[in-house]
């Protein structure tokens, strides 16, 4: 049971109401964490900005990995199960390379790394090595990539947040933290 009252779209704020239509037109739908974030008109427009400009950086898979990656390092069932649906089903990323990624790595090498820089940028609260930032660029990524990159995790560790804090009502498939195996 979610500890902050999720509203409706109905009794959403009034100045949340055209985003949440936004979103209902971009994704058919408006998931629990767009509502519950929406009690706050500026952090879901800020929210949502980020969202979309960081849509048009690295690739879709490269975005859904790291989200995957940071959703479990932080232990936010409720991202775990929508990036696990979204990797899935839009990303169009198999099983095995989602349970690589909650493990922060993947499958494929560049993305790897990648993947390997979130879960770091995460667990160490942005504190990286020298040796992690070699080894990221010397996978390919430019510096103006691995800015994408902690823009990624730092979008992420927001909703992670969002949602533990709330305990968020989870409107996927769901996927729990606990539950990965072979670590």
């Amino acid at each position: 049971m979610s500890r902050i009252t999720v509203p409706s779209r109905e009794t959403a704020p009034a100045s949340s109401q055209p985003l949440l239509d936004a979103v209902d037109k971009q994704l058919g739908v408006v998931p629990n964490l767009f509502r519950l974030v929406g009690l706050s008109p500026a952090a879901l427009q800020g929210y949502l900005s980020m969202n979309g400009a960081l849509g048009k950086t690295l690739d879709v898979k490269t975005r859904e990995r790291i989200a995957l990656a940071v959703a479990q390092v932080n232990g936010c069932d409720y991202c775990l199960s929508a990036h696990s649906y979204l990797g899935l089903n839009l990303a169009k990323l198999d099983a095995a390379e989602l349970a690589h990624n909650r493990r922060g790595t993947s499958l494929d090498a560049k993305a790897s790394a990648a993947v390997a820089f979130a879960a770091g940028l995460a667990q160490n609260r942005g504190n990286v090595s020298d040796a992690e930032l070699q080894a990221v660029r010397a996978a390919g990524y430019s510096d103006a990539q691995i800015i994408d990159i902690v823009a990624l995790v730092a979008e992420n560790v927001f909703t992670n947040f969002v949602n533990l804090v709330a305990h968020t009502e989870i409107d996927f498939p769901v996927v729990r933290a606990a539950e990965l195996t072979g670590r």
